[in-house]
C-alpha cells in the first residue's frame, strides 16, 4: 500500500492541534470566569461566589493538564514530519513560541498552584490576585500563539536569505496585518464558549433541583456573557472577513463558494460547491448580498476561484462547509443569548423548562465552532504553509508514509483514552457540584471548610453532600 507522506503529516497534525486546541480554548475563557467569581467574592462577601469559583478551579485544572499534555506533541512534530518548515521558518516561529513559555507558561503554572492548593493557606486577597494573574496568563499565550500562527497567514517582517526566513523588524512580525482581528476573534471565542458551557451546566442543576443558588447564578452570568460576546463575534468576524480578502482573497473565494469575480457576489446560504464545474449545485442564495458585505457596495465585485491558478487553491467543499457550521452556531448563540434575556426580564430564565432543556444541551456548540473556524483558518491557507513563500509539500520531514501512518494510529489510540478520562473525571466534577461553607451546613455537616483529603474522597464517590454515592446529574433528589 502506497501512504502519501504530505497528506498523512497533515492528518496527524491536524488531529493533534484540534484535540488540544479546545483545552486552551476552554481554560482562557475559564480563568477569566474564575476571576470574575472571586473578584464579585471579595466585593459583595457573598459565598455562593467562592464556592462556584472553587468548583470551576477544579474542572480548570483538569482542562489545563488536558491541555498541556496534548500540546507537548506539537513542538515535537515540528522536527519529526515538518523540519523543512522549522529550517524555513525557525528563526520567526522559535522566539514566538518560547515567549509564549516564558511570559505566559510559567505565571499559569505558578499561580495555579496556590489556587489549587491552597484555599485554606492563604488570604483571600492573594487567592484572588492568583486567579487574576492565571487568566492574564492563558491570554497572555493566546497572544504568542495566535502571533506566530497569523505570521504565517500574513508573514511581514522578515526577509528570505538562501531559503531561509530571517527576522528584521520584530514589531511587524508581532503584530502582523492578521493578528489584531484573529486574536479578537480567538480570544472572545474562548469566553464565548466557556459561557455556552456555564449555561448548560447551570441549567442542568435546574433541571434537577441541585444547587440552585449557584445555578441561578451562572445562568445570569452566562446568559448576560453570551448576548454580548455571541453579538460581538459577529462584529469581528466581520472585521476579520474583510482583513482576510485583502490578504488572501483566494480563502474568501473559497468560503463564499464564490466562482467568477466578474459577477457580484450572491450571499450563498446552501450549496454543494463542484472544483470541476466550478459552480455551486443546489444552491441557496441570495443576490447581490455577498458584494455588500464584503465591499459595501450592492454591485461592487470581488476576485473569484476562477481569478486563481487552481495549483492555489484550498479544498474549496472543507472551506465553504465549516465556515456555515461556525457561521450558523454563531447566528444560533445570539439568538440563546437574547432569549435568555428575554426570559431575565420577562422574570422566567429560571422557570422555563424549553429554554432550560435545550441549553443544558448545547455545552458542545463553542467547541464544535472553534473547530470549524480552525479548519476554515488552516485549509483555506492552503496549499501554503507560510502563504506566498512556502508551500505545504515543501515544509515536510523526508520520512516513509508509513511511518507517519503508524504514528497517527498510535496517536489516536491514546489520545482517545486521555481524551475519555479526562471528559470522565470532569463530568464526574460536573456531578458533585459546587461544595463549600453553605452547601455543607444545609446538608447537616459543620459549618468548616473541607479538607483536601475530604474533598477528593467526596469527589471519588461521586457525589454532592446530601446525595448518595453515583446520583445522577439530572435526577431531581428526592
Amino acid at each position: 500500500m502506497e501512504f502519501d507522506p504530505v497528506l498523512l503529516a497533515r492528518i496527524q497534525f491536524a488531529f493533534t492541534i484540534s484535540f488540544h486546541i479546545i483545552f486552551p480554548a476552554f481554560t482562557i475563557g475559564l480563568s477569566a470566569f474564575i476571576a470574575v467569581l472571586l473578584l464579585a467574592w471579595r466585593w459583595t462577601k457573598d459565598e455562593k461566589f467562592h464556592r462556584l469559583a472553587r468548583f470551576w478551579t477544579k474542572i480548570f485544572a483538569v482542562s489545563f493538564a488536558m491541555g498541556v499534555v496534548s500540546g507537548i506533541v506539537l513542538s515535537y512534530q515540528f522536527g519529526t514530519n515538518w523540519s523543512r518548515f522549522s529550517e524555513f521558518s525557525g528563526n520567526v516561529i522559535g522566539p514566538l513560541i518560547g515567549y509564549e513559555v516564558l511570559t505566559a507558561f510559567y505565571l499559569e503554572a505558578t499561580f495555579l498552584g496556590i489556587l489549587l492548593f491552597g484555599w485554606n493557606r492563604f488570604p483571600p486577597w492573594l487567592i484572588t490576585l492568583a486567579a487574576c494573574l492565571v487568566a492574564t496568563g492563558t491570554a497572555i499565550s493566546a497572544f504568542w500563539i495566535l502571533s506566530a500562527n497569523s505570521w504565517m497567514q500574513t508573514p511581514t517582517g522578515h526577509e528570505i536569505r538562501d531559503g531561509i526566513a530571517y527576522p528584521v523588524d520584530w514589531l511587524q512580525i508581532i503584530f502582523n496585518p492578521s493578528f489584531p482581528y484573529r486574536f479578537a476573534h480567538m480570544v472572545n471565542a474562548a469566553y464565548l464558549t466557556t459561557a455556552v458551557v456555564v449555561l448548560a451546566v447551570g441549567a442542568r442543576y435546574l433541571l434537577a433541583g441541585r444547587h440552585l443558588e449557584e445555578s441561578r447564578t451562572m445562568l445570569r452570568m452566562a446568559v448576560g456573557m453570551i448576548a454580548v460576546s455571541a453579538t460581538l463575534q459577529l462584529v469581528i468576524g466581520d472585521m476579520h472577513g474583510l482583513n482576510t480578502l485583502e490578504h488572501q482573497p483566494v480563502k474568501v473565494a473559497a468560503m463564499e463558494g464564490h466562482w467568477h469575480g466578474r459577477d457580484p457576489a450572491s450571499l450563498v446560504l446552501f450549496g454543494i460547491p463542484d472544483e470541476a464545474a466550478r459552480k455551486n449545485h443546489l444552491e441557496v442564495a441570495i443576490p447581490k448580498l455577498g458584494s455588500l458585505i464584503l465591499t459595501h457596495d450592492w454591485n461592487g465585485t470581488y476576485l473569484g476561484m476562477t481569478d486563481f491558478p487552481e495549483d492555489q487553491w484550498p479544498p474549496v467543499a472543507n472551506v465553504f462547509f465549516t465556515f456555515r457550521i461556525m457561521v450558523g452556531i454563531g447566528l444560533l448563540l445570539i439568538a440563546v443569548g437574547f432569549w435568555g434575556l428575554y426570559l431575565w426580564w420577562r422574570g422566567r430564565l429560571f422557570e422555563t423548562r424549553l429554554f432550560l432543556r435545550a441549553t443544558s444541551l448545547m455545552w458542545p456548540l463553542g467547541f464544535i465552532a472553534i473547530l470549524a473556524g480552525w479548519f476554515v483558518t488552516e485549509q483555506g491557507r492552503q496549499p501554503w504553509l507560510v502563504y506566498g513563500h512556502l508551500r505545504t509539500a515543501d515544509g515536510i520531514s523526508p520520512v516513509p508514509g508509513a511511518s507517519v501512518a503508524g504514528t497517527l494510529a498510535l496517536f489516536v489510540f491514546i489520545y482517545g483514552i486521555v481524551f475519555a478520562t479526562g471528559v470522565y473525571y470532569i463530568n464526574r466534577l460536573i456531578n458533585a457540584g459546587p461544595k463549600g461553607q453553605a452547601t455543607e451546613a444545609a446538608a447537616g455537616v459543620p459549618n468548616r471548610p473541607l479538607s483536601g483529603a475530604e474533598e477528593a474522597a467526596r469527589e471519588a464517590l461521586g457525589r454532592s453532600p446530601g446525595q448518595g454515592p453515583g446520583a445522577s446529574l439530572t435526577a431531581p433528589r428526592r
